[in-house]
């Protein structure tokens, strides 16, 4: 349960990280490649979209540590699928031209992994 909480805490964050970038924040240089100070209106519509995307995770992740309801099929493949995009953010991340993003965001992807893979687990 503390786990699935760390977890939600951390992807909420990034959800407010990517609504200042999606607002104008000047951090683009920490997201989508690093090539734009202020992202054009493009990425901002996909940190939205990331916003979206982290609140189903947090919805799954609290599902699958027990705390809410939701159909168990969708759970056990949906948290597979959360560990999955994280595993595939740490490679996308350590693949970026961005010394910045490279720094913060793969370390963070490869924690909200591991934590991730302890909720898969039932730990």
């Amino acid at each position: 349960m503390i786990i699935a909480a760390v977890i939600v805490i951390i992807l909420g964050l990034l959800a407010a990280f990517q609504i200042a970038l999606a607002l104008g924040a000047p951090w683009g240089r920490l997201a989508w490649g690093g090539a734009d100070r202020v992202l054009p209106a493009g990425r901002r519509v996909a940190s939205l979209v990331a916003v979206l995307l982290y609140a189903a995770f947090a919805v799954i992740v609290l599902a699958a540590a027990g705390l809410i309801d939701l159909p168990p099929l969708l759970v056990e493949i949906g948290i597979w699928v959360v560990f999955a995009v994280f595993v595939l953010g740490i490679l996308a991340n350590a693949a970026s031209k961005s010394r910045r993003e490279r720094a913060l965001m793969t370390p963070l992807n490869a924690v909200l992994a591991a934590l991730t893979l302890l909720v898969a687990l039932g730990a």
